[in-house]
């Protein structure tokens, strides 16, 4: 592998990405404390240890990825992107805000989260592939690589605080205060998205409004052999490998029996391995199709090993190489489509890595929801590694294939 650059922030050099970190790192940590939280409140407060109806909420936040495909590629490459950022951001904000009301009010019930969760997936089904292109829009080209992966080092960097702190809130004065600290967090990027210098953003061409948009982009993708590949592995590890909700629950609760605190320490823990991920992918100036292969099957050994803990501190510390491997991976994908996806295709390629990332969790979930609760924790953990293995020897098959076949090289 070539040596890690040294200038790993130099996003950081422009102005309007310095101020839009800054708010989303205010606005990450509330995310992850209000994530924290509401699994607490599904697996402990409102369901006697229920795996399969944590999975169930998951589905629902997740389904409006792959429900609303369609639209919400078309809608980052066609809307101005900073002013459908507000929108979705200040959306998300309000329901955290009623949420946090309800809870704290003692009035939230089961079946109110399932309809929250789904209103959360619906927005952030929208804002995902519009807040991913629009890092393009902040540091164009150049930098674009750097900014992927410094923006899930912000993101994981809120996972490292948020549960901790959310623990600690949950143990003190419940659930509800996190989810209104969420809604007010997002103060924070709306701030930044307002007193960005227009002038400065590095504007794209608009996809223009016609029939048979959505098709168009799924057939330019079809065309790509290197992106079907990608979105292949991200099907595997996406829809069986990233459910860590149900994992930290069902191994932190039932296996270890972690309290609040010990339980929000474990995505504090995972965070640190993310933003170790992070770190690794931001100093690479081209990430390469074999660093997939190789983190896909990293991943698969860090969910073996948290399968087979002894104990609290081992399953702990391999969440470290499991949460480092799962966001090298993502952000690698990310960047990979990105860059080799010309810009006015680039909403809708990205909207459909959100939807095979995000939007396969309806089935993963309450499978691996189910495995939890009835074949036992340790065994969801072994479907996470073996969806690992998947991706990673899918990852070899593809770029042996299309090596031989001229469509691309690659030094796997």
């Amino acid at each position: 592998m070539k040596p890690l650059n040294p200038v790993v922030f130099r996003s950081l050099r422009n102005f309007n990405y310095r101020l839009w970190a800054a708010g989303a790192f205010v606005s990450n940590i509330g995310t992850w404390m209000q994530r924290t939280a509401q699994d607490w409140l599904v697996f402990v407060v409102l369901t006697p240890h229920n795996g399969s109806v944590l999975g169930t909420v998951m589905a629902l936040q997740f389904a409006p990825h792959f429900l609303f495909l369609p639209w919400t590629g078309i809608a980052a490459d066609r809307f101005n992107q900073r002013k459908l950022l507000m929108f979705t951001q200040g959306s998300m904000g309000v329901l955290g805000i009623m949420l946090g009301l309800m809870t704290v009010g003692g009035i939230i019930q089961l079946w109110h989260l399932y309809v929250f969760a789904f209103l959360f997936g619906s927005i952030t089904a929208v804002d995902a592939p519009v807040r991913q292109t629009f890092v393009s829009e902040l540091v164009g080209e150049s930098d674009l690589s750097n900014a992927v992966a410094l923006n899930s080092m912000s993101f994981n960097a809120g996972r490292f605080i948020g549960p901790a702190v959310s623990g600690l809130l949950i143990a003190s004065a419940g659930t509800g205060w996190c989810f209104l600290i969420n809604g007010f967090s997002f103060l924070g990027i709306l701030a930044s998205l307002l007193f960005l210098r227009k002038n400065e953003l590095n504007l794209s061409g608009r996809a223009s409004r016609r029939r048979g948009a959505f098709t168009e982009g799924l057939r330019y993708v079809r065309g790509r052999p290197d992106l079907v590949a990608i979105l292949l592995m991200l099907f595997f590890i996406g829809t069986f490998g990233l459910n860590f909700p149900i994992f930290l629950s069902s191994m932190g609760i039932r296996v270890f029996h972690a309290d609040a605190t010990r339980y929000g320490f474990l995505s504090s823990v995972i965070a640190t391995g993310t933003i170790v991920g992070a770190l690794v992918n931001a100093g690479y100036d081209r990430i390469q199709f074999r660093h997939l292969v190789v983190s896909a099957g990293v991943f698969a050994c860090g969910c073996a090993a948290a399968a087979l803990s002894p104990d609290y501190v081992f399953f702990a510390a391999s969440l470290v190489v499991t949460g480092a491997a799962a966001m090298f991976f993502t952000n690698a994908t990310n960047s990979l489509m990105q860059l080799s996806t010309t810009p006015v295709m680039r909403g809708r390629v990205m909207a459909l890595r959100v939807a095979v990332a995000m939007g396969t969790t309806p089935i993963g979930a309450p499978i691996t929801g189910w495995v939890a609760d009835n074949i036992g924790p340790r065994w969801a953990m072994g479907i996470a590694a073996l969806s690992g293995l998947a991706a990673a020897v899918a990852g070899l098959m593809a770029s042996s294939f299309n090596r031989k076949q001229g469509k691309y090289q690659d030094d796997t």
